[in-house]
């Protein structure tokens, strides 16, 4: 690890006071991400900006008008164990429930979840992939059995947040700081961005900007949702295909429908032909086998990773049956 500064912000204030207009200074809250990416020397910062000891960064409430706001230090384990959570945002908890480990769960904050970056072994290895400023994805023709169906090139990677569909699916929006004073609320589905040649990163955050909370919409009470995840291992893995769903429902109709996919594209992937073959009308378990067809229509496989095909396809029909079933009768295809 190359050497660096170490500073405590004791307010979102100072954190911000501290960036710079560059990525030579990082924000660090739970670390699990960034400090194994310093330890291999992925990324080597001048300074680390701790923000753990700004109080006003740990919000945790819920409102029935106003909905949930989740601070930047909230950790996964307090946001899964939030009553409001597993109450009215069903989807996330169970998305957060299979995300790592516990102990990981209870350092790692969502916001630093959301905020990842690629798991590919090529960008973690000793290889000068594209997303570290190579000329080319080493994974496109080279060992690709965890990489993107979807919105591949020039990156191939799989973004391996299980949160970030269901918040996506939520219609949960970042608030945004920056040095200047300045403030954005930004839809988690937009701050996602498919890297590019002038911006080789998943995100459209700033150097100098703090991302200080999420907010996520209240819900009718018609809103149901479902997460599943297919692992190369029972627990503790990161997903090979997750499948968010979350709808507002009339009986077994979906008023309103989102499904988003994990770990199938570099950022997290709206399944919208999905979407729109089950919209307004009765779910039952053709319809639900359609939409898995649909959610794979546009999937471009590399020579290793087909086999997500199947997967999507499976865990899109299961999760909306899962999420169609009144509360208490949930139930799975067969």
């Amino acid at each position: 690890m190359m050497p660096f500064e170490h500073l405590n912000a004791t307010s979102m204030e100072d954190a911000l006071a501290a960036l710079g207009d560059d990525w030579q200074t990082r924000i660090i809250a739970g670390g699990t991400d960034l400090l194994p990416l310093m330890k291999e020397q992925i990324i080597a910062p001048s300074r680390l900006v701790n923000i753990k000891e700004a109080p006003e960064l740990a919000r945790l409430d819920f409102d029935p008008d106003d909905g949930l706001v989740v601070g930047a230090l909230a950790t996964l384990d307090e946001v899964a164990r939030n009553p409001a959570v597993r109450q009215k945002y069903r989807v996330l908890a169970e998305a957060i429930d299979v995300a790592a480990s516990p102990q990981l769960r209870n350092m790692a904050t969502l916001v630093g979840n959301l905020l990842q970056t690629s798991r590919c072994w090529y960008y973690r290895g000793p290889f000068f992939c594209w997303l570290k400023g190579g000329d080319s994805c080493c994974a496109a023709a080279g060992e690709n059995r965890l990489h993107a169906l979807f919105g591949g090139g020039p990156c191939f990677s799989a973004h391996p947040s299980d949160p970030a569909p269901a918040l996506v699916a939520l219609g949960a929006r970042l608030t945004i700081h920056g040095q200047e004073g300045n403030s954005r609320s930004v839809p988690l589905e937009e701050f996602y961005a498919l890297p590019t040649e002038d911006r080789r990163r998943e995100t459209i955050l700033g150097p100098g900007e703090l991302v200080v909370e999420i907010r996520i919409p209240p819900q009718p009470q018609e809103a149901r949702g479902s997460y599943l995840k297919a692992m190369a291992r029972e627990t503790w893995a990161f997903a090979l295909v997750g499948v968010a769903v979350h709808g507002v429902w009339e009986g077994p109709m979906a008023r309103e429908i989102n499904v988003t996919l994990g770990s199938v594209a570099p950022i997290p992937w709206r399944a919208r032909q999905a979407e729109d073959l089950v919209r307004g009308k009765p779910l039952d378990g053709n319809l639900a086998r359609q939409a898995g067809e649909a959610a794979v229509a546009d999937a471009r496989p590399l020579q290793q990773n087909g086999y997500k095909v199947k997967l999507v396809r499976t865990l899109v029909e299961r999760a909306l049956l899962m999420a169609s079933a009144p509360k208490g009768r949930r139930h799975t295809a067969a």
